[in-house]
């Protein structure tokens, strides 16, 4: 067994890890950025501190800083006795240990904490969930979706995620998500008929190794653009 969870958990990750598990560049980097489900993640703050451009949706952002963070702990220790339960489904070269993981995700939910206020201010952290965003047409030139779709695919069937992956394409004309695995390490059941749908529709689909490796075998993000695709 490698986790079991009953709902998503704040549990969030920094820019640094963006980078990795979608492939960022530079230029990826400058364009128009939509986190969806990005929760308590540093990602917003630390790349608006770089001066690039980041919008973050979750439903967690109804709450305060200190709402998110008394849930974070609530559920860090339950996360880390399972991690340490089954040290052979893991993969410990970006987090060197199950308590290396622990102290990045605690610095990663207080630089959200510290920048959350200001941020949603600013209209950076903004309320929304999937399968429905609030956004305007390709307001965004890219939409990366962490640790969200696919993951937890034992709560969220077959049509949420369709319906959730075109409302991103709506919205973006990129869509990048990680990983393609469950909570129990299997490629998502969803993954396939998903792929196909969205080929049917026209859509550009490829899978994409990633420098990025927590789950073992988790080391892949789908890519999908709104492109039509030549005939």
């Amino acid at each position: 067994m490698a986790m079991k969870l009953e709902k998503v958990v704040p549990f969030g990750r920094s820019l640094d890890e963006y980078i990795k598990m979608f492939n960022l560049t530079d230029v990826d980097l400058k364009q128009r950025l939509l986190g969806v489900g990005d929760g308590p993640a540093s990602f917003n703050a630390e790349a608006t501190q770089l001066g690039y451009s980041v919008t973050s949706v979750d439903p967690i952002y109804q709450f305060s800083g200190v709402e998110i963070l008394s849930r974070f702990h609530t559920v860090v220790d339950n996360i880390m006795s399972q991690i340490k339960a089954s040290p052979d489904d893991w993969v410990w070269s970006y987090h060197h240990s199950p308590n290396d993981l622990r102290k990045n995700r605690v610095k990663a939910i207080h630089t959200f904490i510290n920048d959350y206020e200001t941020g949603k201010a600013d209209g950076r952290y903004v309320i929304d969930a999937l399968p429905h965003l609030a956004q305007l047409d390709q307001t965004y030139d890219l939409a990366v979706c962490s640790h969200f779709l696919f993951l937890y695919s034992e709560q969220f069937d077959y049509q949420f995620h369709l319906e959730s992956i075109q409302e991103m394409l709506r919205v973006s004309r990129e869509v990048r998500i990680f990983p393609i695995l469950t909570l129990m390490r299997q490629r998502s059941p969803h993954l396939d008929p998903v792929m196909q749908a969205l080929a049917n529709q026209g859509h550009r689909l490829a899978l994409k190794k990633v420098p990025y490796e927590l789950q073992k075998g988790g080391n892949e993000m789908l890519m999908i653009t709104t492109e039509r695709k030549h005939d």
